[in-house]
C-alpha cells in the first residue's frame, strides 16, 4: 500500500492550499500497527509481535484478484495473536465494478476469523472526475458494509482526504496516511479523527526483510469492544506506604482514575492490604530512530514520567531504536 500526493491526478482536480493543521486521533487509546502484502515477502509474525507490533491490515488482493501471501499471511498473523484486518486494492471504475469487486473481498474474507474493520484502498483515480471518485467508492463501502455487516475504513492520504472526497464518504471510519507529520494534515473537515494513521512506508521491524508501512489504530478499528488489547483490569494489593499518587505513577494512569474504578471517597486514604484494580497497559510501541520520549509521551497523551516509570528508564533523555514501550493505559 503506497498512498502518494500524487494520487490525485484526475480530470477535475482542483489544488486547493489550505494551512495544515493536525487531525487528532478518534480515541484516546492507540495501538501500533503495520500493513503488509505479498510485497513483505514472508514474514516471521511472531517476531513482529514480540517487537510491540498489535495490529496487522493484509492485503487480501487487488481488483478481483487475490494477493498471492494472503493466506499464509493471515493465518500466520493470527497465529501469532495478531489482530487482524483486511483491505482490497480496489481498481474499479464505475459503480458497477466497484460493487462486484467488495462482493469479490466479502467472500474472500469471510471465514478468516478477522477481527478489524475490512478497509477500502482506493487510491488510483486517473481517468475519474471527482464526482465518479466519490461514485465508486460509495458503492464500494456500502457493498461490502451491506456483504460483511461491518462499517469499513476509509484509507486515504491526506491530500486526497482534503481535496477529492466528499461528505457522503465521511460517515466511514477513516484511515489517513502522511509520512513526517506527527499527525495527518487533514483540514475539510469530513472526518473529526483518524481511526489509522499509517505515518511511515519506510518502517524496520523484526521479522520483515526491508521496509514495511507503519501504522497507529485507535480502538475503534476493532469490529467489538472485546477485540481491543488492554481494555481490562489488573488487581494491586497496596504496600506500606504506598500512596495512590505513586501507584498510578507506575501504573501510568492518573489518581482520579484509580479512585474513580475503586469508589475510594479520599484519594489520601488507602491501607496495606486493600486491593485496587488498576488500568490495565493499552499499546506498545517500538522506538524508531528521531523519536524522543517526550515526543512518544505527546503522541500518546501521557507523560514522560509516566512512561519512564512504567518501562523501569532510569534515563528519560536515553533511549534507542527498536526498544519496546509499554504505553499507559488513557
Amino acid at each position: 500500500m503506497k498512498a502518494s500526493r500524487l494520487t490525485a491526478v484526475f480530470l477535475a482536480a482542483v489544488l486547493i492550499l489550505t494551512p495544515c493543521a493536525a487531525l487528532g486521533p478518534a480515541e484516546s487509546a492507540v495501538y501500533s500497527g503495520i500493513d503488509v502484502s505479498v510485497y513483505q515477502g514472508e514474514i516471521d509474525f511472531q517476531r513482529a509481535a514480540a517487537s510491540g507490533v498489535q495490529v496487522v491490515y493484509i492485503r487480501a488482493g487487488y481488483g478481483t484478484t487475490a494477493d498471492r501471501n494472503f493466506e499464509r499471511n493471515w493465518k500466520a498473523a493470527r497465529e501469532a495473536g495478531l489482530h487482524v484486518g483486511f483491505y482490497l486494492y480496489v481498481t474499479a471504475r464505475t459503480a458497477e465494478q466497484a460493487r462486484g469487486q467488495a462482493r469479490f473481498f466479502s467472500s474472500l474474507i469471510a471465514g478468516t476469523g478477522y477481527d478489524c474493520r475490512p478497509a477500502m484502498d482506493f487510491e488510483n483515480f486517473s481517468g475519474l472526475s471527482r464526482a465518479e471518485v466519490n461514485a465508486v467508492g460509495l458503492a464500494f463501502l456500502q457493498e461490502l458494509e451491506e456483504q460483511t455487516g461491518q462499517r469499513p475504513l476509509v484509507y486515504t492520504d491526506a491530500y486526497a482526504a482534503d481535496t477529492v472526497w466528499q461528505g457522503g464518504v465521511g460517515k466511514y471510519p477513516l484511515w489517513a496516511a502522511d509520512y513526517g507529520p506527527g499527525e495527518p494534515d487533514i483540514t475539510s473537515g469530513i472526518w473529526s479523527g483518524w481511526t489509522g494513521f499509517q505515518y511511515s512506508d519506510a518502517g524496520k521491524i523484526p521479522g520483515i526483510a526491508g521496509n514495511v508501512d507503519l501504522d497507529r489504530f485507535t480502538a475503534g478499528v476493532f469490529l467489538n469492544a472485546e477485540s481491543a488489547p488492554g481494555g481490562e483490569t489488573v488487581r494491586y494489593a497496596v504496600q506500606p506506604g504506598d500512596t495512590l499518587w505513586g501507584i498510578a505513577q507506575r501504573y501510568g494512569t492518573t489518581v482520579a482514575a484509580l479512585a474513580s474504578l475503586n469508589h475510594i471517597e479520599n484519594p489520601n486514604l488507602i491501607y496495606p492490604g486493600q486491593v485496587l484494580d488498576v488500568p490495565a497497559v493499552q499499546a506498545r510501541y517500538a522506538v524508531q530512530p528521531g523519536d524522543t520520549l517526550w515526543g512518544i509521551a505527546q503522541r500518546y497523551g501521557t507523560t514522560v514520567a509516566a512512561l519512564a516509570n512504567l518501562n523501569h528508564i532510569e534515563n528519560p533523555n536515553l533511549i534507542y531504536p527498536g526498544q519496546t514501550l509499554i504505553i499507559p493505559a488513557a
